[in-house]
């Protein structure tokens, strides 16, 4: 059932469909949602009624204007989700005036762009970690990995040969950060000390992830590797330890909850539970998203994400939602 609804921005046509490309991000709490659009309007609402706080825009826009962001649309469009980190929302306009952006979560006043990484955008969002007890935020562009302290000073960067497309959000554990990206750019694990000098671990082709997301679970990663199918990946080293082509070579998202990698294949919107453990590949059933959309651009797959929340499993296909009860009788 409905219960609001509001106008983020218009859409971005192109071959791979119009609509939009992020996920709303939810205040912890829960008072505020901040949604992006794929022309890069950024807007806070309400949750309990919808009513608009404020909005930005981080496309270009007149240069004499304080609220400029300087950004210019990706290719596919902005596809980032707006990381909110208490009081605050950060997101990643690209661009001469900074790469990074942050604002006041209940006025969207702006607190500082980062000048001094200035890489145009891709379609990585941004996470906040606690590296050596101090705050940092860090993203990945088509060419670098890097971190901000809180007041967006670049803290130290890495250079990451993204190609096309550079989608998967980073992973940080412990000073280590692992990125990777479809189009043959492959992966790449950078050790970040406590006084941000960047040591490279390893780089290699064994995960391509174009956009389904990779998943730490203990010391393995999970998550689709372009032409291969879902593999299983020793973090501190690389390695890979299986795969499952012979199963289901096609891509797709990954989440994991209780022990399980829900996967969505983005060819059939099959849907799949396989076990998160670096033994091998266990599945445990598989199922086929019905109904399915009439809106997606024959070109267009199914991009979402799965979401597992209180026993309940949510896909989405364009404009449908389907949820399943997925409690253990």
């Amino acid at each position: 059932k409905k219960v609001w609804e509001l106008k983020v921005g218009q859409y971005l046509e192109n071959g791979w469909g119009g609509g939009p490309r992020s996920t709303p991000t939810v205040s912890a709490d829960g008072k505020y949602v901040v949604a992006i659009g794929a022309q890069g309007d950024v807007v806070c609402a309400a949750t309990a009624d919808g009513k608009e706080a404020w909005r930005v825009a981080m496309k270009q826009t007149n240069v004499d204007d304080p609220k400029n962001l300087g950004g210019s649309v990706p290719s596919w469009g902005y596809c980032e989700s707006a990381l909110i980190d208490g009081d605050k929302v950060l997101c990643t306009p690209g661009g001469s005036l900074g790469t990074v952006a942050c604002f006041k979560l209940d006025t969207g006043e702006k607190l500082w762009q980062s000048a001094e990484m200035t890489e145009t955008a891709h379609y990585s969002s941004i996470i906040v970690v606690s590296h050596f007890g101090k705050k940092q935020y860090i993203q990945l562009t088509s060419s670098k990995l890097f971190g901000l302290d809180e007041n967006g000073k670049l803290q130290w960067q890495a250079n990451f040969n993204g190609r096309v497309a550079v989608i998967p959000t980073p992973i940080y554990r412990d000073g280590s950060v692992y990125v990777t990206a479809g189009y043959g750019a492959g992966c790449m694990l950078v050790k970040v000390s406590a006084d941000n000098q960047v040591t490279e671990v390893y780089k290699n082709n064994e995960m391509k992830n174009h956009h389904g997301g990779v998943v730490l679970v203990g010391d393995h990663l999970y998550g689709h590797s372009d032409s291969v199918g879902i593999i299983c990946q020793k973090f501190d080293s690389g390695e890979q330890v299986w795969t499952d082509k012979k199963r289901d070579g096609s891509k797709g998202a990954v989440a994991f909850a209780d022990g399980m990698l829900y996967c969505l294949s983005e060819n059939s919107g099959e849907c799949f539970l396989v076990s998160a453990t670096p033994e091998g590949y266990t599945e445990h059933g598989r199922f086929t998203l019905s109904p399915q959309t009439e809106q997606r651009n024959p070109q267009g797959r199914v991009w979402t994400h799965p979401v597992i929340c209180n026993g309940r499993l949510y896909l989405r296909d364009q404009e449908i939602i389907c949820c399943y009860d997925i409690k253990q009788p």
